[in-house]
């Protein structure tokens, strides 16, 4: 058996809940025998979305509170109850930027921030886009915006810049895709 192996949890205490997210921490017997408290926040699981429009990429631009910045991003959100990956990512990008894919796929599933989030997060390739309904959430002011899809990745690179839309390019350029 491996250190890696002898973190033994003695107690977790979730401290608040927001609904939005909850947080608390752990408190684990590291390998050495000490003990120590692990903070973590716990949110739901989260959806970006690689949405091509023929030779553009959709994009959506909005203000951020938390971190005061205004940004230009990949559509994303969260996976309600009972929906799969793609089924989180058809109903956020009809409801952001009012277009319906009719080909979806995960590229990649990952954990974010695992030094303090609780947080898994897949990228989602749409493409076959429709128009359909936008139905924004009381808290999205945000406006669609077109990116051709041969500059979509220098254009996220301009500050502000963020994980989720850079790792998501980042991938679906791997994949042959941009």
């Amino acid at each position: 058996m491996s250190d890696l192996d002898n973190w033994r949890l003695i107690e977790s205490a979730t401290e608040y809940e927001t609904g939005w997210y909850d947080g608390g921490y752990d408190l684990l017997e590291q390998p050495d025998g000490t003990e120590k408290r692990y903070y973590w926040a716990e949110l739901p699981d989260a959806v970006v979305i690689v949405a091509r429009l023929e030779d553009e990429l959709l994009f959506v631009e909005q203000y951020r509170p938390t971190i005061r910045e205004t940004h230009l991003e990949l559509p994303a959100g969260i996976v309600e109850d009972g929906e799969s990956y793609t089924m989180a990512a058809a109903r956020e990008l009809e409801e952001e930027t009012g277009f319906k894919p009719s080909s979806l796929s995960v590229l990649q599933e990952y954990a974010v921030a695992t030094g303090v989030l609780r947080h898994d997060r897949a990228v989602v390739y749409a493409e076959g886009l429709e128009p359909g309904e936008r139905d924004l959430d009381g808290n999205e002011f945000l406006e669609v915006r077109t990116v051709p899809v041969d500059e979509a990745l220098a254009v996220a690179r301009e500050p502000p810049a963020n994980d989720s839309t850079l790792s998501a390019l980042l991938l679906a350029k791997s994949d042959g895709l941009l």
